[in-house]
């Protein structure tokens, strides 16, 4: 499985129609994923190819940005749950339990919204409610697992080994390196996230 090389081969891109040429930039093949803004996310500062790196890293964060958009919605529809549903049930599965408020406040939706995926997530089967035994105006989701885990990790089973395999060609240090930039991105997608909802 190589989510980046299908991306990479696409025939239609965000720039064009299928078939698009463009220039290339930084690397990026024409015909497909060029860059679609005319300035470069760069100061145009440092040492020589700098400013083409910095463009292969922000081209690579949006392919893979992207795929795994597509990811989700094709995971949603084989498992038989709209996207929605999925990523709150996917937030959900972090901690195990959380109340409707939290998973609203999390995913950015309305609380009547929540209240929708919630109910459909209870009687497909994915959670359980209850109320609050401290605050009773208070309802607690809680993630069914065996359900979860028979319907939607066998799901995503050959992606997580996938990813498992890929892992293993890097050394520890390699790993922590990796493991500390993605802990940075998700600071920063949440940094984001409060500004686009409260903007």
């Amino acid at each position: 499985m190589d989510p980046a090389g299908a991306g990479a081969q696409g025939g239609s891109g965000p720039q064009g129609g299928p078939g698009h040429k463009g220039k290339s930039h930084g690397g990026a093949a024409a015909g497909g994923w060029d860059v679609p803004w005319a300035e470069t996310p760069t100061t145009g500062t440092g040492a020589p190819g700098r400013a083409e790196l910095e463009l292969a890293f922000a081209t690579a964060m949006r392919r893979t940005g992207s795929l795994m958009q597509l990811m989700g919605q094709a995971a949603a529809d084989r498992i038989g749950i709209n996207a929605t549903d999925l990523n709150c049930l996917n937030i959900l599965s972090f901690s195990g339990h959380m109340t409707a408020g939290e998973l609203a406040r999390a995913t950015g939706l309305t609380t009547a919204s929540i209240t929708g995926v919630v109910d459909r997530l209870a009687e497909a089967g994915y959670v359980s409610r209850e109320r609050d035994p401290h605050d009773r105006r208070r309802v607690v989701v809680t993630l069914v697992l065996d359900q979860a885990m028979r319907r939607v990790a066998s799901v995503f089973l050959p992606v997580m080994r996938d990813w498992r395999e890929m892992s293993a060609r890097y050394s520890d240090d390699e790993l922590r390196l990796i493991v500390d930039f993605y802990g940075r991105m998700e600071q920063v997608f949440r940094a984001h996230l409060v500004r686009l909802r409260d903007g």
